[in-house]
């Protein structure tokens, strides 16, 4: 029987949401002044607690994206160090495709245990693992002979050839071994994931933690989903780690019951909503900032709809003709609001970022935020080491972006 939700213990209007969840996702931090340094990468997945990866490359690898959003320029470089050398994240598959704290690895180990049994994994991976067992047992042997390799490396890989997801055997026998957590990325070649065993990459520390039971890890999992959102309803903390439906609305019944989560409504919100006990609800907030379309405040389209008026929706796939906003979109923060919306592209071949698409929200003063848009390309720009941006005429933005830029 499903358990009643808990009486609200406040109530709360639109506004102050906004300014929780921008404060929980670091937006009402200012950003350092002086170099960008480990430490600056670190304390912004203690906000976000994990970050996604995604391969397109339009602009820059999408994880590199929100800690320029939270810190302006920095070393890309910083991240991979952190990540692949100092182990201090690994990669797994948290919202998507992720880079997670290490020592999240532990509550991470039920997916990896269902994975192991072909439960809550894409059904053409679970169908491999079942009928491909010897040569995902060989692949095994051989990661733990030869050490880092990739999928293409494998022998008896044979080429993508429009199977699963056009990936050869060696690729989704790879996969199967990482979902599995059997294997896990030593680091990245161009891009590439190259694969070690998990007990080779991993710190011995971590690996020698016990393992919590999946009502536990599910509970830390959703402890800290509640952290990085400030604000949220049932389906924004579920979806954070992806965790399935079932037994969630227990799990967060249980973490109301020990004070960690805070049963609060949102005026004009139809879910009710929790509140992280720790959340901080600041005055106002003085942010700017280029999101991914991948960044944790806006990756859950629905969640972004509500608490800015904002709707989202990644045109990667959709014809050309049919495009309302371009290809690559990146919301554009001003503030406390979502005031705009760029499609960029980083030409490299002519030296300049290119804004193709320019359009401003409802409501705003598009002179204001143009010439503060207009500043955060330039910071881009000198960023991923281009020359000069250039603004095409398409959008209602555009005309007030292309002056300001000069």
């Amino acid at each position: 029987m499903p358990r009643p939700d808990p009486k609200p213990v406040d109530s709360l209007t639109p506004k102050r949401a906004r300014r929780i969840a921008l404060a929980a996702q670091g937006f009402a931090d200012r950003r350092p002044t002086a170099e960008i340094a480990a430490r600056h990468i670190d304390r912004v997945f203690d906000r976000v607690g994990l970050v996604q990866i995604d391969s397109v490359n339009v602009l820059t690898r999408s994880h590199y994206l929100p800690f320029f959003a939270r810190l302006g320029p920095y070393r890309r470089d910083l991240l991979d160090r952190q990540a692949y050398r100092r182990k201090r994240y690994f990669e797994y598959w948290g919202h998507e495709a992720s880079l997670i704290p290490i020592r999240l690895q532990p509550a991470m180990r039920w997916r990896m245990e269902r994975a192991r049994k072909g439960e809550g994994i894409y059904k053409g991976l679970a169908r491999f693992g079942r009928e491909r067992r010897d040569f995902i047992e060989a692949a095994l042997k051989e990661i733990e002979a030869h050490g880092p390799m990739g999928a293409s490396e494998l022998s008896g890989s044979g080429k993508g050839e429009g199977g699963w997801w056009g990936w050869s055997d060696g690729k989704v026998a790879m996969e199967w071994l990482f979902w599995a957590g059997l294997v896990t990325t030593a680091t990245r070649r161009n891009f590439e994931r190259l694969y070690d065993l998990t007990e080779r990459v991993l710190p011995p520390e971590i690996v020698a933690m016990p393992t919590p039971d999946e009502h536990e890890a599910h509970r830390t999992l959703l402890r800290v989903a509640a952290g990085s959102l400030g604000i949220a309803t049932e389906r924004d903390l579920r979806d954070y780690f992806r965790l399935p439906a079932s037994g969630t609305a227990d799990r967060i019944a249980e973490l109301v019951e020990a004070g960690d989560l805070l049963p609060v409504e949102v005026k004009g919100w139809k879910q009710p909503a929790y509140l992280a006990p720790d959340a901080r609800t600041p005055r106002k907030v003085e942010a700017c900032a280029l999101m991914s379309p991948f960044d944790s405040l806006v990756w859950e389209r629905d969640r972004a709809e509500r608490l800015f008026g904002f709707r989202y929706r990644l045109e990667i796939y959709t014809p050309a003709e049919k495009r309302v906003h371009g290809y690559y979109v990146l919301p554009f923060l001003l503030d406390h609001e979502l005031a705009g919306r760029v499609c960029l592209k980083a030409d490299r071949a002519a030296g300049v970022l290119r804004v193709n698409t320019a359009h401003a929200e409802d409501g705003v003063d598009p002179d204001r935020v143009a010439g503060a848009l207009a500043g955060e390309l330039q910071l881009m720009a000198r960023w991923l080491e281009l020359d000069g941006i250039r603004v095409d005429k398409t959008g209602d933005l555009a005309p007030a972006l292309a002056a300001a830029v000069g």
